[in-house]
C-alpha cells in the first residue's frame, strides 16, 4: 500500500482527465491522475477520429489518447495506473482508496470518470465493436457515406442518431423491440417523414454478421419478438443507441447526482455541491459526448481548482 498526496487529484483519464492534468501541471499544482480501468477512456475503442482540431488527417482514437497522455506526462502530470473504488468527500483533504489498496488524498478533486455506452452484450457485437459496430453516429457516421446502416433503440438518442445518419448513409434501418417509440413526438415525425429511414418494429438483434479478415460487418440477423420470425438484413454498420450510464457508482451518497446518475455541476462551471470537488467530461454532461467538449470542460475544471486553491 502506498500513500499519495497532491493539491489536485484527477480521477479518470480520457480527454477531460488528461486536459485537466495538463492545465493543472502548467499552473504548478503537481497533479496526480489515477487512470481508471479503461486507460484513455472510450476514445480508445474508437477507430478514426476526423473531427478533433489540429489533425487534418484522421487519427485513431487510441493514438489521440496516447498523445494526450504523453503531453500530460511531459508537462509534469504524475499518472498512476490504478482504479479508485471508494471516496470520502466529507473532510478535506479528500481521501480516495484504490483497487490496489493505495490511498490518495487531494486538496481538490477533479472527477473525469466518464460515461459508458449500454451495449446489447452479444458476443458478435463485442467482436465487431470498432469494426462496423459503433456507439456514436457523430463520431463514425461519415465513414458510411452511401452505405446501409442500422440503428438499435427506440428513444431520443436512437431517433437522433438515425436522423443524423441520413446525412451520409444510403439507407437507415431503425430496429426497436416494441411497436411504439419512446422518442419525443417531433422526432418521431421527423423519422416518418424521412424516406431514407425504415423501421423494423417488435424486433431485436440476434446476431451481428460479418467477415473475419478483415473484420467487417456485412449484416444483422433480427427476430420479431411477437412471431419469432427471423430475417437477415444487409448492413455495413450497426449503431447501438440504447443509452449511456455515467460511471458514478462510487460517488453515490458523497455528491449530488441527477436522477440519471450524472454529477450535477453549477451552470457554466465544473463546480459540484462540494467545495473543492469538480467534475468534467461525460460524467457531468449527458448531452454532448464529444472529445473536444470533454477536453474543454477538463480545462475549466483545472482553472477552477487553481482559483479555489489560491484562496486557501
Amino acid at each position: 500500500m502506498a500513500e499519495y498526496k497532491t493539491k489536485v487529484l484527477i480521477i479518470g483519464s480520457g480527454p477531460a482527465g488528461y486536459t485537466a492534468g495538463i492545465y493543472a501541471a502548467r499552473a504548478g499544482l503537481n497533479p496526480i491522475l489515477v487512470s481508471g480501468t479503461q486507460v484513455g477512456g472510450q476514445l480508445t475503442i474508437t477507430t478514426d477520429v476526423e473531427n478533433f482540431p489540429a489533425f487534418p488527417s484522421p487519427i485513431a482514437g487510441s493514438e489521440l489518447m496516447t498523445r494526450m497522455r504523453e503531453q500530460a506526462q511531459n508537462v509534469g502530470v504524475k499518472i498512476i495506473e490504478d482504479n479508485i473504488v471508494e471516496v470520502d468527500f466529507k473532510t478535506r483533504p479528500f481521501e480516495c482508496s484504490s483497487e490496489r489498496n493505495n490511498l490518495f488524498s487531494g486538496e481538490t478533486v477533479i472527477i473525469c470518470t466518464g460515461a459508458s455506452n449500454r451495449w446489447l452484450e452479444l458476443e458478435s457485437e463485442k467482436k465487431y465493436r470498432g469494426f462496423g459496430v459503433s456507439g456514436c453516429a457523430t463520431c463514425d457516421g461519415f465513414f458510411y457515406r452511401g452505405r446501409n446502416v442500422a440503428v438499435i433503440g427506440g428513444g431520443n438518442t436512437a431517433a437522433e442518431e438515425a436522423i443524423y445518419l441520413t446525412n451520409f448513409a444510403g439507407s437507415v434501418t431503425l430496429i426497436h423491440r416494441r411497436d411504439t417509440l419512446r422518442a419525443d413526438k417531433f422526432l418521431q415525425d421527423k423519422l416518418r417523414n424521412n424516406n431514407k429511414i425504415h423501421i423494423e418494429w417488435d424486433s431485436v438483434v440476434e446476431e451481428i454478421l460479418g467477415t473475419e479478415n478483415p473484420l467487417s460487418v456485412n449484416g444483422i440477423r433480427i427476430k420479431n419478438v411477437k412471431t419469432d420470425q427471423q430475417k437477415t438484413l444487409k448492413v455495413d454498420g450497426v449503431f447501438i443507441a440504447i443509452g449511456h450510464h455515467p460511471n458514478t457508482e462510487i460517488f453515490k451518497g458523497q455528491i449530488d447526482l441527477s436522477n440519471d446518475g450524472y454529477i450535477i455541476t453549477q451552470p457554466d462551471s465544473c463546480k459540484t455541491n462540494i467545495e473543492g470537488v469538480f467534475a468534467a467530461g461525460d460524467v457531468q454532461n449527458q448531452h454532448f459526448r464529444q472529445a473536444i467538449v470533454a477536453a474543454g470542460s477538463g480545462c475549466i475544471a483545472a482553472l477552477e481548482a487553481d482559483k479555489f486553491l489560491s484562496k486557501m
